[in-house]
C-alpha cells in the first residue's frame, strides 16, 4: 500500500508500517542485552520444531508397523505437527503483540507439554495425528514469541548475529535429537520418544516462567482485536520487499523439509542403513548447518552484505538440489549412500546462510509489529513445509527422485522470489546499525 504523498518506488524502500509513532520503535541495540541464561531460553524455544520432529524421525518406519498404517499415513504425523505450528504462530503472533510476550508464551507451552504426553497414549495412527496437530498448534508460541523477542531487544547487525547464536544454540537440536532418538529405540518403543519431549517441553516451560522477563512494555502494545491484527498483516504484505523475503525463507524451509520428511525412508529403506546410522549422517548435517550459520554470524555479518549472503546461499542450495536429482535419477548410474549425503550435506549446510539472513532482513523492516511479522514468517514456512512432506513419499518409498525434484523447485522458487520481489540492486544504501543490508 502508498501512503499519501510517497510513490510506489518510495515505499518499496521504506519498512513496513513505517508511518506509525516513532515512540513504539524498539529501543537502539546497544541499550538492550539479555544473559546467557536468556539466549540458551530462547534458542530452546527455537528448538522446539527440531525436537518434536527430529527426535522422532528414526521411529517411523516403526510406528508405520506398530500401528499397522502405511507410510503415507504416518507422515501425516510430521505434516499436521507443521500444520499445526503454521496455524498456531498466526493466533499467537498478533496475541503477543497485544499482550506481551510472557502470558501467550506461557500458555503455549503448557498446553505443548500436555499434547506431547497424549501422543504417548495414542492408539492408532489418526489419535497420533490429532495430537500431534494439538503439539503442533501448543508449540507455535515458542517459535514466534521467541523472534518477536530478538527483535524487541536488538537491530540490525546485532540482530542478525543474534540470530546466528540462536542457530548455534538451537542447531544442537537437529544433532542431538536423532542420536537420542536412535538410542531410545534401543531400549524401548517410539512411545519413549515422546516421554523424553515431554520431560524436555516441561523443563523448557520452568525456564521460561523462571528466567524469562516481559520484553515488550505496555506503551508499545497494540491495543486492537482481530480487525487490527488483520490489518498489521495486510500492511506487512503490501510491502513488496517483506513479502520477498517471506517467501525465500518459506520455500528455502520447504526444502529442507522435503529432506526432513524424506531422508528416513531415503537412507535406512532405499540404502538399507541402520537408525543409528541415519542418526549419524542427520547429525552430520546439522552439524554442516550449525557451522555455516556461526561462519555467518563471527565472519560474515558486518563485513558482507547480508543480500550478497543470502543470495550465495540460495544459488549453493539450488546447485545441491540439482545434484540430487542427477543423482537419484539415474544420470550417472547406480551411486552409493555417500554421494547422497554429500550432496545432502552441501544443502543442509548453505541453510545456515539463508535462515538468519532471511529473518534479519524481514525483520528490519518490521519494528513495530514483531510479532505479528514473525507469525506471517513462521507461518509461511511451515505452511510450506507442510506441503513438502507429502509430496515427498508420492511415488512410493523405493526412490529418491520425488525429495529431489521438491527440493529444486523449492530452490529455484526461492531463487526467483529473492531476485524478482527482493530487488536487493534497487535498495541504493539501505542500511541498520551501520551495516548495509543491500547488495
Amino acid at each position: 500500500m502508498t501512503e499519501p504523498g510517497t510513490s510506489p518506488a518510495d515505499t518499496s524502500d521504506t519498512p513496513a508500517i513505517a508511518g506509525r509513532d516513532a515512540a513504539t520503535a524498539p529501543p537502539p541495540a546497544a541499550s538492550r542485552r539479555t544473559g546467557l541464561l536468556v539466549t540458551l531460553v530462547l534458542g530452546g524455544l527455537t528448538a522446539v520444531p527440531p525436537l518434536s520432529m527430529d527426535m522422532y524421525l528414526p521411529a517411523l518406519p516403526q510406528v508405520t508397523a506398530a500401528l499397522h498404517s502405511p507410510a503415507a499415513t504416518v507422515q501425516l504425523t510430521l505434516t499436521t505437527c507443521l500444520a499445526g505450528m503454521a496455524l498456531g504462530q498466526m493466533i499467537v503472533g498478533p496475541m503477543s503483540d497485544k499482550w506481551g510476550r510472557r502470558r501467550p508464551l506461557l500458555a503455549g507451552m503448557v498446553v505443548y507439554v500436555l499434547a506431547t504426553a497424549l501422543c504417548v497414549i495414542a492408539t492408532n495412527a489418526e489419535l497420533l495425528i490429532a495430537f500431534r496437530l494439538l503439539q503442533g498448534l501448543a508449540g507455535a508460541a515458542g517459535i514466534v514469541i521467541a523472534r518477536a523477542v530478538v527483535r524487541d531487544l536488538y537491530d540490525g547487525v546485532a540482530m542478525a548475529r543474534f540470530f546466528s547464536t540462536l542457530m548455534l544454540i538451537s542447531g544442537v537440536a537437529p544433532v542431538v535429537a536423532p542420536l537420542i532418538g536412535g538410542q531410545i529405540l534401543q531400549v524401548t518403543d517410539w512411545r519413549g520418544v515422546f516421554v523424553v519431549l515431554t520431560a524436555v517441553g516441561l523443563a523448557l516451560t520452568l525456564l521460561v516462567w523462571r528466567c524469562l522477563a516481559e520484553t515488550l512494555p505496555p506503551a508499545r502494545r497494540h491495543p486492537g482485536g482481530i480487525g487490527e491484527a488483520l490489518r498489521t498483516m495486510r500492511d506487512l504484505l503490501a510491502d513488496r520487499v517483506f513479502s520477498g523475503y517471506l517467501l525465500v525463507g518459506a520455500f528455502a524451509f520447504a526444502a529442507l523439509f522435503a529432506y526432513i520428511s524424506a531422508s528416513p525412508f531415503v537412507v535406512q529403506e532405499i540404502y538399507g542403513a541402520s537408525p543409528q546410522v541415519f542418526s549419524l549422517l542427520f547429525g552430520i548435517n546439522s552439524v554442516g548447518l550449525v557451522a555455516v550459520g556461526q561462519l555467518n554470524g563471527k565472519v560474515l555479518v558486518g563485513r558482507v552484505a547480508l543480500d550478497k549472503v543470502l543470495g550465495a546461499g540460495l544459488t549453493v542450495i539450488a546447485l545441491a538440489a540439482g545434484a540430487l536429482l542427477l543423482m537419484s535419477s539415474g544420470v550417472f548410474g547406480h551411486v552409493g549412500l555417500f554421494p547422497m549425503a554429500a550432496g545432502l550435506f552441501v544443502l543442509m549446510a548453505a541453510m545456515g546462510l539463508v535462515m538468519p539472513s532471511t529473518n534479519t532482513l524481514a525483520l528490519l523492516r518490521t519494528p513495530h509489529a514483531a510479532g505479528s511479522a514473525s507469525a506471517l514468517l513462521g507461518t509461511s514456512t511451515f505452511l510450506l513445509g507442510s506441503i513438502a512432506s507429502p509430496l515427498v513419499g508420492i511415488a512410493g518409498e523405493r526412490t529418491a527422485v520425488p525429495m529431489a525434484l521438491v527440493q529444486l523447485s523449492c530452490a529455484v522458487l526461492a531463487l526467483g522470489s529473492f531476485l524478482g520481489l527482493c530487488r536487493p540492486w534497487q535498495r541504493k544504501g539501505e542500511s541498520s546499525s551501520g551495516g548495509r543490508t543491500a547488495l
